[in-house]
């Protein structure tokens, strides 16, 4: 009876975990480098389906209102790839490091951590003019 319980348990446990769902970037940091004030903010992180069931992501979110994430709504079922899709408002200017979480049902990792990071160039200060330049026609 025990031999039964033993295996009946084993099986169970090799059932529930030979299904998962696994998450897997190409990379989770971004450099934007030196960018212009204003310049297209959008970048994306793609990532696969390494598993072998249905993959969800529940939620993503950015660590402030400057950088927004979009990501696929539709469950990536084993072998896809697919995108997530982040847009740093670029008005902000200066040094920047900021990050998307994501909430999966991925079994080799359920929360992700993705990291965008560079620096938006301060515009130049005018140049004030001269009391001579203005006089000199």
């Amino acid at each position: 009876m025990k031999t039964l319980f033993a295996c009946l348990a084993f099986v169970a446990l090799f059932a529930t975990s030979s299904f998962a769902q696994n998450i897997d970037f190409e990379t989770k940091e971004v450099n934007y480098g030196s960018i212009e004030k204003g310049a297209n903010g959008v970048r994306l992180f793609k990532f696969t389906n390494s598993g072998n069931a249905p993959l969800i992501i529940s939620q993503a979110k950015g660590s402030c209102g400057c950088t927004v994430p979009t990501y696929p709504k539709e469950p990536i079922m084993p072998g896809e790839s697919a995108e997530i899709k982040v847009k740093y408002d670029t008005n902000r200017q200066g040094p920047f490091t900021k990050y998307v979480t994501l909430t999966t049902n991925a079994k080799n990792e359920s929360t992700t951590r993705l990291k965008i990071f560079g620096e938006v160039k301060r515009e130049a200060a005018p140049t004030p003019k001269s009391k001579d330049n203005m006089f000199n026609h």
